[in-house]
């Protein structure tokens, strides 16, 4: 089969309807995936797996592969419940694709590119890896209910995305699982993927929402099952070659690795360089891992930076390219609690929001271990006899040793990277355009400590904070005044806190802000003239000030996608409502803007003080 199949209506298209997006059938579709990598040995072709009963394609162990070919199981009735607009977009399909019989059936599983009379097309697949959950290894896990159908290329900005649907049958992966997806943890995927995308932190997407009416689900209770089609530049995670180490693969790992390199991230050039690039012990594969490494930094700064916390970072939910990937138990924080863990089967808080950087940490040092015989080998992992057999007892010492310095340099490079990302994106949330040594301290550290203390709302706080004139703190009598503002609706919360302390600590604070402001904003203040009131006072405020509020509300978002909210969406949704779909993806995908067209009073709530009894939740891995 071709690695690259599109129709031939696609050869013709002009640049103006590439702009607007193109139909289904247009879009660009390949299957460099399953062309570059190995296939399961017992469906070694589309036909073979095409041609087997449905159910011959459950659950057993699969070797020496990277996937299985398999179909999705049809759906009866499928309902589109919504769709993302800014992910048919960012596809490149044409927003009126969105209401075609085509578009639909495939989101639910119901129509394949792939042809059985001419034996032409791109037939789906699943990947296999393994993991280690919570700390133990899992053995092989692999796409137990996702499956892929394609890789599309947006003909504009000609970024490839793999598309699959999430809860479409059962594959070999499938474990004692059944293959299905819930609805409330379908809705929960589709829209915290777009949401996290609008904060501009890095994830996989959620293209449309398909209820499956006439398949129950059997979790905790029966429930609705749905399918999420979600989109991303890679499936592949630290699980995939977590397997193939645990197995002893080392040439599918070299495969593997150098796909990634090659395919996904474009070529070995296009990697982040290590220290020391000219030296000729630090071969490319030590580039990839550094690369890997740093994307992941990035990543998880920004959950740290925008209170996200993940649930279950088990190595088979860790991206290869640095993604928010497979969401389960997730949450946004509501009040700041570094100890908080949003998996109530995670009693020892390995995965809570404080231990987010050190979890990530450990799972590439196991990418690492998969890795180490290929970095290790520094200069000699080209040669001939290493590559065809191994590691001489002679060279394994040296090798060993080399590989250890190369992961403990990266995780210094992981901290440092982390904490670049994290300082840059709060100073951006402080309003502040430089960064100062003792901001960290002074500012960041001291503020999440207040936050804890008082049980304040940490979303809130930016967002307030970013409506805050200067004018309103230039004294300590001033600050003192608006410090309330912070508090929760019920007022002063957290143990042994009075109106009168916690005002104190918030207004020293505030005292410490106001002057990091004037420093960064000085210039900008003496070279602007004219003032405009402040917020509900006579007092006014300068155009330097007014733009620092503009700045800090474009990364200090009004709307966030929180536990209690999501419920609410879920339980109505199962009543029968479906605009409260379109409602939470209008403000999810826009989450900076203080109000938005069409959405009304009912919409505002979702953007005010938690309920007490909804905030902090938690919820279970089932889904």
């Amino acid at each position: 089969m071709n690695g690259h199949f599109s129709s031939s209506a696609t050869n013709g298209l002009k640049q103006s309807k590439t702009n607007e997006g193109v139909s289904l059938e247009d879009l660009p579709k390949s299957n460099i995936f399953t062309s570059n990598l190995p296939a399961d040995e017992k469906f070694p072709t589309p036909l073979s797996s095409y041609d087997a009963p449905r159910n011959a394609l459950g659950p057993r162990m699969v070797k020496n592969a990277t996937y299985t070919y398999v179909r999705p199981e049809p759906v009866e009735e499928p309902e589109l419940l919504a769709v993302s607009p800014r992910a048919l977009h960012d596809i490149g399909l044409h927003s009126s694709e969105a209401t075609s019989a085509d578009f639909k059936a495939l989101v639910a599983g119901n129509k394949i590119f792939w042809d059985r009379s001419t034996r032409t097309g791109i037939y789906p697949w699943a990947q296999c890896y393994g993991g280690w959950q919570f700390g133990s290894w899992a053995g092989q896990l692999g796409d137990g209910r996702a499956i892929s159908l394609f890789e599309s290329t947006n003909p504009a900005s000609g970024i490839r995305y793999e598309i699959q649907l999430k809860g479409a049958g059962k594959t070999p992966y499938s474990r004692f699982a059944d293959g299905k997806a819930v609805l409330r943890s379908s809705i929960r995927e589709f829209l915290v993927s777009e949401h996290l995308n609008a904060l501009n932190i890095p994830t996989t997407r959620a293209l449309a929402l398909t209820l499956t009416p006439n398949a129950q689900v059997r979790r905790e209770r029966m429930e609705p099952g749905a399918i999420v089609c979600r989109f991303a530049q890679s499936w592949l995670r630290i699980g995939t070659f977590d397997i193939l180490r645990a197995r002893g693969d080392r040439a599918l790992i070299r495969r593997l690795a150098t796909y990634l390199a090659e395919q996904v991230f474009s070529g070995w050039e296009s990697l982040t360089p290590s220290p020391a690039p000219s030296d000729p012990e630090v071969n490319r594969f030590t580039h990839l891992y550094r690369h890997i490494v740093r994307l992941n930094a990035r990543t998880v700064a920004a959950w740290q930076a925008y209170g996200f916390t993940n649930g279950v970072l088990n190595t088979d939910n860790t991206s290869l390219m640095g993604l928010s990937l497979d969401f389960g138990p997730f949450a946004f924080l509501d009040n700041f609690d570094p100890a908080y863990t949003p998996n109530h089967d995670d009693h020892l808080l390995r995965y809570a929001y404080r231990a987010q950087p050190s979890v990530i940490w450990w799972n590439l040092v196991r990418l690492g271990e998969s890795l180490g015989e290929l970095i290790g080998a520094g200069s000699k992992v080209d040669d001939p006899s290493f590559i065809s057999s191994g590691v001489s007892e002679s060279f394994t010492p040296e090798l060993i040793s080399r590989a250890e310095t190369i992961i403990e340099a990266a995780g210094e490079d992981y901290k440092a990277t982390f904490l670049a990302e994290y300082k840059r994106l709060m100073t951006l949330r402080l309003g502040l355009k430089t960064q100062k040594e003792s901001d960290f301290e002074d500012l960041m550290s001291e503020l999440l400590d207040t936050m804890e203390a008082l049980e304040l709302d940490f979303h809130h706080f930016f967002r307030r904070l970013s409506s805050l004139s200067l004018v309103e703190i230039e004294t300590h009598q001033k600050r003192l005044a608006v410090a309330p503002r912070f508090f929760h609706e019920e007022g002063v919360t957290g143990i042994g806190n009075t109106v009168e302390s916690a005002s104190e600590r918030i207004a020293k604070w505030l005292g410490l802000w106001e002057q990091r402001v004037e420093e960064d904003w000085a210039s900008d203040s003496d070279s602007v003239n004219g003032n405009e009131p402040a917020n509900g006072t006579n007092e006014t405020t300068t155009p330097a000030d007014i733009a620092r509020q503009h700045a800090m509300k474009a990364v200090n978002p009004n709307f966030v996608a929180r536990g209690w909210v999501l419920d609410e969406i879920i339980e109505r949704v199962s009543k029968g409502e479906r605009e409260v779909l379109q409602t939470a993806m209008k403000m999810g995908n826009a989450p900076f803007e203080e109000r938005w067209e069409g959405v009304g009073e009912e919409g505002q709530r979702w953007v005010r003080d938690p309920p007490s009894t909804e905030r902090m939740k938690m919820c279970s891995c089932s889904s």
